[in-house]
């Protein structure tokens, strides 16, 4: 056992005082950001990749499995989201803390998350009970009410271990350590593939499930995950360095700031949640291919956004680092350069979107009714020169949200994403689709036109200034009592 602890911690960088503090010479550099974001890309990257293998596994299975499977999928994770802000957001109090040199604090800080994500994921299965109902109020044909409630009910017994993974993979994430969180993903991700194949088809011994088995292999590798986040949480230098166990009581005044800053954190991700899936919804109304070629722009959409997330990511790390360390000049600097690399990569994908859509969407579409195959790939490569024009402004978005977001402007977040959601995208798409039954290229555009209208705000608070100002956590913090046996900051730093 001694020797499989001493493997974890030098692979994770955990064996030693200098792995522990994240020593780097070079603030603000590239060679720091993309430390921080790269591992991060990979790590979002598994998610999209564990949530892929599910619907392709059951697109082999059952036709019936694969459409019950989305949105079974997609209200489990609508449910998620306000809880989610508060536990995702523990990673900006640990940066900060981290910048500031309060590592006492830090363990702390991450107590109050988990003791939020304890709280909120038993309410959340307080739904479980009432699977059946929920799936028949939407009025899908046939058994998919049954096969919906059964895939969401299980998902549901995981949403414990989901909010517990968040803020553990935010005390790893604050530190810069994002490594570690790239490695237990993907080793998830890894591990979910293998149990969908076992437990859908009933290979290796194990039991024919179907779609409840793609729901149980999902809940496995999210608890296995959240076991290794502990167990490497609990490491012993984190406790005696962070007081990662010492700390483990709750703090009342930390409990509430965590959700002073948390839950409009969480409102802000669930309203883009919204916003996308309405007006998804709403296209629907005008017809199959404006439907389809939507969904299939969106996709192909992902693959610049979700790298965009990880450099967001180590964004909002940087800043919250070096305002803790009193050096927002440093924290623009890293800022600017985020953006730099982000528009560049955004500008090679939006490139690849107006000369050769034809390479994207040819991945898309049966051949079975080849006229309306045709329609439909026409229309999308339309719709992708769409999105080429948003991508530009969505780096805005991503980065510069990021970036204030890190200095705890959480509250200005989430009013312009309550504004702008109602106002910008809903009301219009909903008057352009469903009252006049207009045309999807008008709908697309109020939607190109929200994303450039939030990127230009978070842009112009950004360049305000007012972040640079901001804190989340106590100036100075207040001393945190030691427990018997830890040592002392003044000792870890000599």
């Amino acid at each position: 056992m001694e020797y499989c602890v001493l493997f974890c911690a030098g692979l994770f960088g955990a064996a030693g005082k200098d792995g522990l503090m994240m020593n780097r010479t070079e603030s603000g550099s590239y060679r720091e950001i993309l430390s921080i974001a790269l591992p991060l890309v990979v790590s979002t990257s598994s998610y999209t990749v564990m949530h892929f293998t599910d619907r392709m596994f059951l697109s082999w299975y059952s036709n019936d499995a694969l459409a019950a499977a989305l949105p079974a999928g997609v209200t489990s994770f609508a449910l998620l989201c306000l809880f989610l802000g508060p536990t995702s957001y523990i990673s900006t109090f640990v940066a900060q803390y981290f910048g500031a040199q309060e590592y006492r604090r830090i363990g702390a800080i991450v107590w109050q998350g988990i003791y939020f994500a304890l709280i909120a994921g038993v309410i959340l299965m307080g739904v479980i009970p009432f699977s059946l109902h929920i799936f028949r109020l939407i009025n899908h044909p046939g058994s998919l009410p049954i096969l919906e409630a059964s895939y969401f009910k299980i998902l549901c017994y995981g949403f414990i271990f989901t909010l517990l993974s968040s803020v553990l993979s935010g005390f790893f994430i604050g530190l810069g350590r994002t490594s570690i969180v790239m490695i237990v993903n993907m080793f998830s991700a890894g591990l979910n593939i293998i149990l969908d194949y076992a437990w859908i088809f009933g290979k290796f011994g194990f039991p024919r499930w179907g779609i409840q088995g793609a729901a149980w292999a999902t809940v496995l590798s999210i608890v296995i995950g959240a076991l290794i986040f502990i167990f490497l949480y609990l490491l012993g230098e984190n406790r005696m360095i962070y007081g990662t166990l010492a700390q483990y009581r709750l703090n009342k005044k930390l409990f509430l700031r965590v959700l002073r800053y948390g839950l409009p954190n969480g409102v802000q991700f669930f309203l883009d949640i919204a916003a996308y899936t309405i007006f998804v919804l709403l296209v629907g109304r005008l017809g199959k291919v404006e439907l389809a070629a939507t969904n299939i722009a969106f996709n192909i959409n992902t693959i610049a956004f979700m790298p965009m997330l990880g450099f967001g990511t180590a964004a909002t790390i940087l800043v919250g680092q070096y305002l803790g360390k009193n050096k927002p000049e440093i924290a623009a600097q890293s800022v600017h350069r985020v953006f730099i690399i982000t528009i560049a990569y955004m500008s090679l994908i939006s490139f690849s979107y107006i000369f050769f859509p034809g390479i994207y969407v040819a991945l898309y579409g049966s051949k079975e009714n080849a006229a309306l195959l045709l329609d439909i790939r026409r229309m999308s490569k339309i719709l992708l020169l769409f999105v080429a024009f948003y991508s530009f402004f969505d780096s805005f978005n991503v980065i510069f949200c990021s970036a204030i977001r890190g200095a705890g402007d959480t509250r200005f977040i989430m009013w312009v994403s309550v504004l702008s959601s109602i106002f910008v995208v809903i009301i219009p798409s909903y008057i352009t689709c469903v009252i006049y039954m207009g045309n999807v290229f008008l709908a697309w555009s109020f939607f190109t036109f929200y994303v450039i209208f939030v990127g230009v705000v978070f842009l112009g608070r950004y360049r305000s200034g007012k972040w640079k100002e901001m804190r989340v956590i106590e100036v100075p913090p207040a001393p945190l009592p030691m427990a018997p046996g830890d040592i002392a900051e003044s000792e870890i730093l000599l």
